[in-house]
């Protein structure tokens, strides 16, 4: 049996589940409400203030589909209570983040500024010009926009200039030597 699958997901005081025979889960809570469909194999139960995850059978699918199950409707259970956020560092002379209304405008070493609007259900933090934090409750899509705006100046591995997550680690290279070429 899947670890993660049988774990069962403690639904916290102010969060209400619902979930329909088409096995559509509804999360709400105090930042607002989630829905995803999940796999019409699975079986999800609410029992009291916890919710449990059970697989049909020992099919390679539904073994697979048990822990992710279980993750996707513990994240949104997370989102509606906590949130999810990605912290991003910008490095570089000359490079910069600032925030214009809904926008957000990077200042990347390219002969124009590179803007990005914010997406619905996701907030950006400029709280100095080399940080950028992207909050949200649906963490597939703060993920998906922390990777967008890192995509805009990848981090190069010989200066370590660009977009990089504040956890992230660049792998430097050395630049060349100054050797005099064959004789």
């Amino acid at each position: 049996m899947s670890r993660i699958g049988r774990l069962p997901i403690a639904i916290p005081k102010g969060v209400d589940v619902k979930i329909d025979n088409s096995n559509v889960v509804t999360v709400k809570g105090a930042k607002g409400s989630l829905t995803k469909q999940m796999h019409k194999d699975m079986i999800i139960k609410v029992e009291g203030d916890k919710l449990y995850v059970q697989r049909p059978s020992d099919e390679k699918l539904h073994k697979s589909l048990h822990g992710l199950t279980r993750t996707l409707i513990n994240n949104m259970v997370d989102g509606v209570t906590k949130g999810f956020e990605k912290a991003l560092d910008i490095n570089g002379v000359g490079y910069r983040a600032a925030k214009q209304g809904k926008k957000l405008v990077l200042t990347l070493g390219y002969s124009h500024p590179v803007e990005m609007e914010e997406p619905a259900g996701i907030t950006v933090d400029v709280p100095n010009p080399n940080k950028v934090i992207v909050k949200g409750m649906d963490k597939q899509m703060v993920g998906e926009f922390a990777a967008k705006i890192r995509s805009k100046r990848e981090p190069e591995p010989y200066k370590g200039k660009g977009i990089k997550y504040e956890t992230e680690v660049i792998k430097r290279k050395e630049g060349k030597t100054g050797g005099k070429g064959k004789k």
